[in-house]
């Protein structure tokens, strides 16, 4: 009896180390599969933030370039609209030779130099000022700033304060609603007709 109940611990001691073993290795095994866990985490993490800043990257440069031909179509736009200016001139304003013609003209207002504006054509007619502002796509706030820009004429351009100033808002097209809108405000809207540039309400205020 003492010798099988010294064999019963024997085998208990031999089984105890045994499931001690598989224990550490189970525990190893399962702090690799964690390591190899955090790992793939860990290139993931670094994989979604590279791809983060590759999107930002690309956002950014696509936005510079939507910028870029942005400014070329308005500077386009500007370049099919400038030589229409003096025959609209002669139009409005019944003159032979226009006087002066100023295109893309920078100008700091002379009550407040902190200001400074662009003019996209400027042409002066005898009596008469046309001042023209282009956009190569029409939205109700640029007209809105237009509107707001011309009792400020004189201040950029004091010679001009005794002449009748014509305003003018250009682009290739223009809907029906925008022509009635700058019509209601005493401005010309010229956009792209079958062959050049028109105006379209040509009429007297």
């Amino acid at each position: 009896m003492q010798i099988d109940y010294e064999e019963r611990i024997d085998n208990i001691e031999v089984m105890l180390g045994r499931l001690i073993l598989e224990s550490d290795r189970a525990q190893r095994r399962q702090e690799q599969s964690l390591t190899k866990l955090e790992e793939l985490i860990t290139r993931n993490e670094k994989r979604a933030e590279e791809d983060r800043i590759r999107a930002e990257a690309d956002r950014k440069n696509w936005n510079k370039k939507w910028g870029e031909l942005s400014d070329k179509l308005g500077t386009i736009v500007e370049d099919i609209v400038a030589p229409n200016i003096p025959r609209i001139a002669k139009e409005l304003c019944h003159c032979d030779e226009i006087d002066d013609i100023m295109i893309r003209r920078w100008v700091r207002n002379k009550k407040d130099r902190s200001k400074r504006r662009e003019f996209d054509v400027i042409a002066v007619c005898g009596e008469y000022v046309i001042i023209n502002e282009t956009k190569s796509t029409i939205r109700i706030d640029y007209i809105n700033r237009f509107i707001e820009t011309l009792p400020d004429i004189p201040d950029y351009f004091p010679e001009y304060e005794n002449k009748t100033i014509i305003p003018i808002f250009s682009s290739l097209s223009i809907r029906e609603d925008m022509v009635n809108y700058l019509t209601k405000h005493h401005i010309y809207a010229m956009a792209m007709g079958e062959e050049t540039m028109v105006l379209l309400n040509n009429q007297s205020w």
